[in-house]
C-alpha cells in the first residue's frame, strides 16, 4: 500500500471506529477507539483460529508490518501532538506548578526508571542496563485521553496543569534518558555511538546535556522568531499555516541538528501559545489558531489509538511474555506512585498537599503510544519481543483500565486534591 493508502485507510478507520464508539459503547473518544480496534483485530485473530485457510490475519498482519508505527509516532506524529498539548497550557499556569511539574518530569522519571528496570531485570533475568532501557520508555505519561475525564471531575485547574505539564516534559525527558540508556545497553552493536566503553558514561552526560538543553534553546528560538514574525501579520489562515511549519519544520530541524525534538516542540508550543497568543494574535486569529490544533490533536489521537489497538498483529503472545507483561503493570504502578511520592514529599515542607493529589496523579499517569514507538524502535536482540509484549500489554491496561476509572477515583478522594503554592 502507498503513504496515501494508509493514511487514506486509518482515517476512514477512525472515524467508522469513533462511531460505533459514539453510538454504541459511548466511552470517551480514544479509549473508544482503541477498544473498537482492539475487538476487531481480536475477532480477526479468532477468525483465524476457526478458519485456518481464510489467511486473513497473515494478510492483516503484513499489512500492520509493513506501517512503521515508530516512525510515523516518532518522526511524525509526536512533534504535532507535543505542540498542540503545550499550545494549550499557559506559562502563568506552570509556572505557578513549576516545582512538582520539574520534580516530576526530571527525579520522577529517574525514580521510575529505575523501579521499573530494577525489578523487570529482577523478574526476568533481563541484563541490568536493557532493563532499565525498557524501564525509561514505560515512565514518560501521555495523559491526552484522561485529562477530558478529569474535567468532568471538576477538579482544580492546578491539579490539570501538573498532570499536563509533567507530561509533557516527562516524555520529552523519558526519550532523551531513554536514547541514553540504548546507548549504554547496545554498546558494541552499532547503536551505541562512538564512545569507547570507558568513555559511556561521559558520552551518555554529553548526549543527556546536547539533547534537552539543545531542544529547549532550539525551541525557544524558533518560537520567538515565529512570534516576532506573526506581530507583522493579521491574516488568520497565513498564521495558522505558521504555526503548523513551526512544528513540522522546527521537529525535523531538531532531528538533524541531533537535539530533543518533543522537548523543542513543548517549548515552541508554550511560548506560542502564551507569549504569541497574547502579543503576536488577533482576537480572530486566537480563536482559528486554537481550534485549528484542537481539531488537529483530536485528530492525531484518534488515528494513534487505533493504530495501538492494530500493533495487537505485531506483538508475539506467548505464556511466559504475558505472565511478565502482567507483572510489569505491578511495577508501572510503582514505579509511578514513586515517581509521584517522592516530588510530594520533597516539596512538603515548603507547599501543602491535600491526600487526593497523589492517587490521582499515580492512577492518572496513562502511559501511552510513544512507549509502545520506542519499544518498537529498540535494536534487534533476544529481549526485545519479550520487553514489546510487556509494554503493549501495560500501555493497553493503563489506557482502558486507568483512563475509565481515574474519574470516579478523583470523585471520591474529594473535590479539591490540589497543591497550595
Amino acid at each position: 500500500m502507498t503513504l496515501l493508502q494508509i493514511t487514506s485507510l486509518l482515517i476512514v478507520l477512525a472515524g467508522a471506529f469513533g462511531a460505533i464508539n459514539y453510538l454504541f459503547l459511548k466511552l470517551p473518544s480514544s479509549i473508544g477507539i482503541l477498544v473498537v480496534a482492539l475487538i476487531a483485530s481480536l475477532a480477526v485473530i479468532g477468525l483465524d483460529v476457526l478458519y485456518p485457510a481464510s489467511l486473513v490475519e497473515e494478510t492483516i498482519r503484513a499489512e500492520v508490518m509493513a506501517i512503521d508505527f515508530s516512525d510515523a509516532l516518532l518522526e511524525g506524529m509526536l512533534g504535532l501532538l507535543l505542540f498542540a498539548g503545550a499550545l494549550h497550557v499557559k506559562v502563568s499556569d506552570l509556572r505557578a506548578q513549576w516545582k512538582p511539574v520539574f520534580l516530576m518530569a526530571t527525579l520522577g522519571v529517574a525514580l521510575s526508571t529505575a523501579v521499573v528496570g530494577a525489578g523487570f531485570s529482577w523478574l526476568t533475568g533481563m541484563p541490568l542496563l536493557i532493563a532499565l532501557t525498557f524501564g525509561a520508555l514505560i515512565s514518560p505519561t501521555d495523559p491526552v485521553a484522561v485529562l477530558g475525564v478529569l474535567r468532568q471531575a471538576a477538579l482544580p485547574k492546578s491539579l490539570e496543569t501538573k498532570i499536563a505539564g509533567e507530561s509533557l516534559f516527562n516524555d520529552g525527558v523519558g526519550y532523551v534518558v531513554y536514547l541514553v540508556l540504548v546507548g549504554l545497553a547496545f554498546a558494541g552493536t552499532g547503536h551505541g555511538g562512538s564512545h569507547g566503553t570507558e568513555n559511556a558514561v561521559e558520552g551518555a552526560l554529553w548526549l543527556f546535556a546536547q539533547e534537552a538543553i539543545g531542544g529547549a534553546l532550539l525551541g525557544l528560538i524558533l518560537g520567538w522568531l515565529t512570534f516576532r514574525v506573526m506581530r507583522l501579520i493579521d491574516d488568520y489562515a497565513l498564521e495558522v499555516l505558521i504555526t503548523l511549519g513551526l512544528a513540522f519544520g522546527g521537529y525535523e530541524l531538531a532531528v538533524a541538528l541531533h537535539v530533543s525534538a518533543p522537548i523543542m516542540a513543548v517549548c515552541a508550543g508554550l511560548l506560542i501559545g502564551d507569549v504569541g497568543a497574547k502579543y503576536g494574535m488577533s482576537e480572530e486569529t486566537r480563536r482559528y489558531v486554537d481550534a485549528f490544533w484542537k481539531m488537529i490533536d483530536e485528530i492525531l489521537n484518534a488515528i494513534l489509538f487505533l493504530m495501538i489497538g492494530f500493533e495487537v498483529f505485531a506483538v508475539a503472545f506467548d505464556t511466559s511474555s504475558v505472565i511478565a507483561g502482567l507483572m510489569a503493570i505491578v511495577l508501572a504502578l510503582i514505579a509511578r506512585l514513586t515517581a509521584v511520592a517522592i516530588p510530594v514529599f520533597l516539596l512538603k515542607p515548603f507547599s501543602d498537599f491535600s491526600k487526593g493529589t497523589i492517587p490521582i496523579m499515580t492512577w492518572g499517569g496513562l502511559k501511552g503510544g510513544i512507549s509502545v514507538a520506542l519499544a518498537l524502535s529498540l535494536p534487534d536482540s533476544e529481549w526485545k519481543p519479550l520487553i514489546l509484549t510487556a509494554t503493549y500489554i501495560v500501555v493497553v491496561f493503563s489506557i482502558i483500565v486507568q483512563g475509565l476509572t481515574v474519574a470516579p477515583l478523583a470523585k471520591r478522594v474529594g473535590p479539591e486534591p490540589e497543591l497550595d503554592v
